[in-house]
């Protein structure tokens, strides 16, 4: 007999409704519990694991579903137990299920075009689990203990509150139940309902007070047109805002796992989104910037200027991976920058220098931390390495333990300086001395000679020649040699000032070639690389934020052509996935008439995989 170890739940076949801080996965059917994803979640713990609803005599026999909204989902059944004899169904059951941050309501409405009345034994049963997040990611079950005082049940800081009117509400050691007893008229219809008020005394983020403000942008493509009206719903579901500071709203990272602040994360899906809703890049500003480090702590990656790597109301604790993270962690080294970056993006939209002038203890700090203390090891770049021994192993985006490989397929040997976040640095350095300049401050003379100095030895350092060419290496390592990998990663330095005209054509060529790109973006690993395997997390799949950054560059440097042909690539993809764009999709190849691989442990909806449409809408408009 053979023992299967705990798997990361899929998620590529669930239905999910959301509004952060909370969201309810189940299957088609609107069931939960047959799947390690599937529940009722509320912050980082998972409420109740499953549900079922029967009728008394009949199977429900499912028909279809349809979610109008990222909140909301209808599932439809036929109830053929209690038909006559006709071929056509005449008992039917809708479930409307919805979501607001904090809750959760179904009504549930059985309809006759039966002659004669008919009676309709309802049960409702639910499954409490208070499950923390982090054991439902690794596959495992939790034994929390819950009590039920007749109204709400709780297990620890965690509670929900039952609402269900008319319905007989019993509860025994494992499960509540709700039975409601029905007489359905001839030809007529009755709807019951039941409501959960959700709540966690521990959470750090919260729904803003505020609702979102998206413009969206013009779309002459009626399929970009789509995918911007859904991406911009999905990102309304994914704001979120912290406690003490309800008015300034931030994405959250995504669903299921990351419903919180993500440095990285929520500064690239403003930045990527910034056309659709320029004040959301203030508020992200604002809630990064309170973060920022004070000091240096190696338990939790802090420095002084630091932009943190994400907020969470515990430890998070990754079984089987050694990975044990603080609740407010600094993991990142790319953040940072890019905090300046969006500062830079936001004044340019037309942030006002009264309000600029507000960030200017914080640009400082960022702009101390990347000259001061970003070279960790005294490499002569930005570079990374977990001092913790239970931290992150990899601070890029590409954070997954084997995401950098040397063409041969050997991980890369740390600390680690990413060829992307000296090209954030450069920008970070040359649109922060214009800030400073702005302002009427000193510095910018100085920023902007670190600047010059780091795109001349980045050029010396990064640039290798393999077999597919000559570009910039993904990182330098421990020994300061250039990992030759071929990657994703130079679509970042689009746009950066880091290269030369020359160079990013150079790129753009070898992004468009049939080893990078898949035909549905571009792949995170070349297909000449040993360790190239299109189902890998960050070594060949396509990342559709990764791609838009690509985009995003190319269109700052001029290279709308590229640009455009890579945002075709993308809005084939969304409509592969009926406009709801994933974290990520398998690397393979396109195939005429065919449609994306899905990745099936993919998050979604994912914020910067949704704010990837505004910006592709740009190129192609």
């Amino acid at each position: 007999m053979t023992t299967t170890a705990p798997l990361q739940p899929l998620l590529d076949a669930a239905v999910i409704v959301l509004e952060a801080p909370t969201q309810v996965w189940s299957d088609d059917t609107g069931a939960m519990g047959a799947d390690p994803i599937h529940g009722i979640y509320h912050g980082d713990v998972r409420q109740i694991r499953a549900l079922e609803v029967t009728v008394d005599a009949t199977r429900l026999e499912s028909i279809g579903w349809s979610s109008p909204s990222p909140q909301r989902v209808v599932f439809t059944d036929v109830l053929r137990g209690l038909d006559d004899a006709s071929a056509d169904p005449k008992v039917r059951l809708d479930r409307d299920r919805e979501v607001a941050a904090g809750s959760f309501t179904e009504r549930i409405r059985v309809s006759s075009h039966l002659r004669g009345t008919t009676a309709v034994g309802i049960t409702v049963h639910l499954t409490p689990d208070f499950a923390p997040m982090q054991l439902v990611k690794a596959g495992l079950s939790a034994d929390a203990e819950w009590t039920w005082d007749g109204r709400t049940c709780r297990a620890g800081d965690a509670s929900f509150t039952l609402v269900a009117p008319g319905a007989d509400v019993s509860s025994d050691d494992e499960r509540l139940t709700l039975r409601w007893e029905l007489d359905l008229a001839a030809r007529g219809a009755e709807t019951v309902g039941w409501s959960l008020e959700l709540a966690d005394t521990t959470l750090v983020v919260t729904a803003p007070a505020q609702p979102a403000a998206v413009l969206l942008p013009d779309a002459a493509d009626p399929r970009a047109a789509r995918w911007l009206a859904r991406a911009s719903a999905d990102l309304a579901a994914l704001r979120l805002a912290t406690p003490e500071h309800p008015d300034d709203a931030f994405y959250a990272a995504g669903a299921p796992w990351f419903f919180t602040l993500f440095g990285r994360d929520s500064i690239w899906a403003a930045r990527l989104g910034l056309a659709a809703d320029p004040g959301i890049a203030a508020s992200t500003l604002r809630v990064l910037g309170r973060l920022q480090g004070t000091k240096h702590d190696a338990s939790t990656a802090e420095a002084p200027g630091k932009i943190p790597h994400e907020l969470r109301s515990g430890a998070l604790i990754l079984p089987g991976e050694g990975v044990h993270l603080p609740p407010l962690y600094y993991g990142t080294v790319d953040a940072t920058p890019l905090w300046v970056c969006l500062l830079a993006d936001a004044h340019d939209a037309g942030m006002p220098d009264d309000e600029l002038r507000g960030f200017l203890p914080a640009l400082r700090g960022a702009l101390d931390w990347m000259i001061e203390h970003g070279d960790a090891s005294g490499s002569g770049f930005i570079d990374y390495a977990d001092e913790s021994g239970h931290g992150l192993a990899n601070q890029g985006w590409k954070d997954s333990g084997d995401s950098i490989q040397w063409r041969d397929g050997r991980l890369a040997e740390g600390p680690i300086a990413l060829s992307e976040v000296q090209a954030y640095a450069y920008e970070a350095a040359v649109r922060g001395a214009d800030l400073l300049d702005r302002l009427g401050e000193s510095g910018a003379e100085e920023l902007r000679a670190w600047a010059a100095d780091l795109r001349a030895r980045f050029r010396h350092a990064f640039w290798v020649t393999t077999a597919e060419g000559r570009y910039p290496a993904i990182a330098l390592d421990a020994h300061g040699a250039a990992v030759d990998t071929l990657t994703s990663n130079i679509g970042h330095l689009f746009g950066t000032g880091i290269l030369d005209p020359e160079e990013e054509r150079v790129c753009a060529d070898l992004l468009a070639g049939d080893s990078m790109s898949s035909g549905y973006g571009i792949r995170t690993m070349s297909t000449g690389a040993a360790g190239y395997w299109p189902l890998s997390y960050h070594g060949g799949s396509v990342w559709t934020h990764d791609t838009a950054i690509a985009v995003h560059g190319m269109l700052r440097s001029g290279l709308d052509d590229d640009a455009r042909a890579i945002a075709r690539q993308l809005l084939d993809v969304a409509e592969g996935f009926d406009y709801r764009v994933p974290e990520l999709h398998a690397g393979d190849a396109r195939i005429p008439g065919g449609r994306p691989v899905p990745y099936p442990a993919a998050c979604r909806p994912q914020a910067w995989s949704a704010a990837a449409a505004v910006v592709c809408a740009q190129a192609l408009a």
